[in-house]
């Protein structure tokens, strides 16, 4: 069988605390040759010249899904979609629509020329899925009665299936079962901006299988692989990225970085030019680590290295700008926190932000703060919230970003607690709140939460929050791949006597 495809083949030293805990039923560890520290070959200063892409490092692996559209016969008699609705017509309508959204998403598309209209040209189809092995499958049905055969390619298939059925062409007592079984993605709507959403999963899970994410705390090195995901994990000493900082020279990157966020922001209220010019420096570093050690997102031990000032800066304006351009630096050395981020970045195009929470008890809302925020919440390619630049809260060191949420925004919270498990709720921006008076992190903005009665019962730590509510489709990627979904308690847990 010939295949149509699209035109776009590619795609776009302190001890962790018990919440930065990697579970070790959740990765496989394995020891890597290093070389020290001391004796390590970090850049030259004409290297560190040199600006490194920061989008680069965003991993871009090839995703290939497999199309093909199931149907009787044409002509028949009675039936939906109905005798009156224009199988070819559409047939190609939503094939464009398919083959915008591959273009747009940055995946690879191959449909098959022709519908499949018998049991024999199913059972090749399943045999061709076998041998390929794509990423994905993009089924567009176009008959009711043909569920059956779409039920036949999930149980002899081991990949994701997105179906596409237009309305017209599926009642609810056919999916009452088969649309929630893993590996399933049901589209049944008019709706074909959706596709895009489908094709960014299967994406995203590509992606987070592409991604090495550096982990920079303790005092030794070892790589592990993440279970389900296959998300690598290095880990390296603290003092590699604090012998690196101390290498960096203010170049004219630097100069232009400081330059650009003072000019951007709204106001400046602590940090001083040498803050930001430090800042700059400490942005610079991270991207040469990043590069020496082939990785594609980071977090570091920035409290530990804080709290012992061994550097005059926090990373915190550099992670800011990390996050703007899609690549993660999350805080704390927090794997599983990092790793929501990564999550949030390839599922949406767009930051989260990872934050502490703090229960507000007489307005009933949840608090969210911390010094580490991207300013692209509504997209990487759309315009950045506006922003103060501020000290890092707890130290009044070097540069953080108070970032400001939109008020009445809807918004979505995840946090995985391992591969397997990952926390969700929703809820509304109220208002963003100054510190001081308030204690905590920069910034720091509250959210009246949706279906949870009670603000203290919420769930997690260093939950991702993100514009948005993106319940359903983070549910959707959930189902496509096995993960458990587990929501903050609707009724308050009871009062203990």
């Amino acid at each position: 069988m010939k295949y149509e495809h699209s035109d776009n083949p590619s795609c776009v030293c302190c001890e962790m605390s018990k919440r930065c805990f990697l579970a070790t039923s959740a990765v496989s560890t394995f020891t890597v040759p290093w070389v020290a520290s001391a004796s390590m070959e970090f850049p030259t200063e004409n290297e560190f010249k040199q600006p490194i892409e920061l989008t680069s490092f965003r991993p871009k692996p090839q995703v290939r899904i497999m199309g093909a559209v199931i149907r009787d016969k044409w002509p028949y008699w009675l039936g939906w979609p109905g005798s009156s609705y224009d199988v070819e017509g559409h047939r190609k309508e939503y094939e464009k629509a398919f083959f915008d959204s591959a273009h747009r998403i940055g995946v690879t598309l191959e449909i098959l020329p022709d519908p499949i209209e018998d049991d024999t040209a199913l059972e090749k189809f399943i045999q061709l899925v076998f041998t390929e092995k794509p990423d994905a499958l993009l089924i567009h049905i176009q008959r009711r009665k043909k569920w059956k055969q779409i039920e036949r390619i999930h149980e002899n298939t081991s990949i994701p299936i997105i179906v596409w059925a237009p309305l017209g062409t599926v009642f609810t007592t056919q999916l009452h079962t088969f649309a929630r079984k893993e590996r399933v993605c049901i589209l049944s709507t008019l709706d074909t901006s959706s596709i895009d959403q489908a094709f960014r999963a299967i994406r995203a899970r590509k992606q987070l299988e592409h991604t090495r994410l550096l982990v920079v705390h303790k005092n030794k090195r070892n790589d592990e692989v993440l279970d389900k995901f296959g998300t690598k994990i290095r880990h390296i000493p603290r003092k590699t990225m604090e012998e690196m900082f101390k290498r960096v020279p203010v170049t004219e990157e630097v100069r232009e970085i400081a330059n650009e966020m003072k000019k951007n922001a709204m106001k400046v209220v602590e940090p001083s030019d040498e803050d930001l010019l430090n800042a700059g420096r400490s942005y610079v570093a991270s991207k040469h680590l990043l590069k020496i050690e082939e990785a594609h997102a980071i977090t570091t031990d920035c409290l530990g290295m804080v709290t012992q000032k061994t550097v005059p800066t926090p990373p915190c304006m550099g992670a800011c700008l990390f996050q703007d351009y899609g690549v993660t630096y999350g805080c704390e050395a927090d794997v599983f926190g990092a790793f929501s981020l990564m999550f949030t970045s390839y599922l949406f195009d767009k930051p989260g932000f990872m934050n502490d929470p703090v229960p507000e008890t007489v307005r009933n809302e949840l608090i969210t703060a911390h010094c580490v925020c991207g300013t692209k919440l509504n997209g990487f390619d759309k315009p950045s919230e506006p922003y103060i630049l501020r000290s890092h809260a707890e130290s009044n060191l070097g540069v953080s970003l108070q970032v400001l949420w939109k008020e009445g925004q809807p918004v979505t919270l995840v946090r995985f607690n391992n591969p397997h498990e990952l926390i969700l709720d929703t809820g509304v921006v109220t208002e963003n709140i100054d510190t001081p008076p308030a204690g905590g992190c920069r910034t720091n903005f509250s959210i009246k939460m949706d279906n949870v009665e009670e603000s203290r019962d919420v769930l997690g730590f260093h939950q991702v929050v993100f514009y948005g509510n993106h319940k359903r489709d983070v549910m959707a990627f959930c189902q496509l791949y096995g993960i458990k979904v587990i929501h903050s308690p609707a009724v308050a847990n009871p009062i203990i006597s």
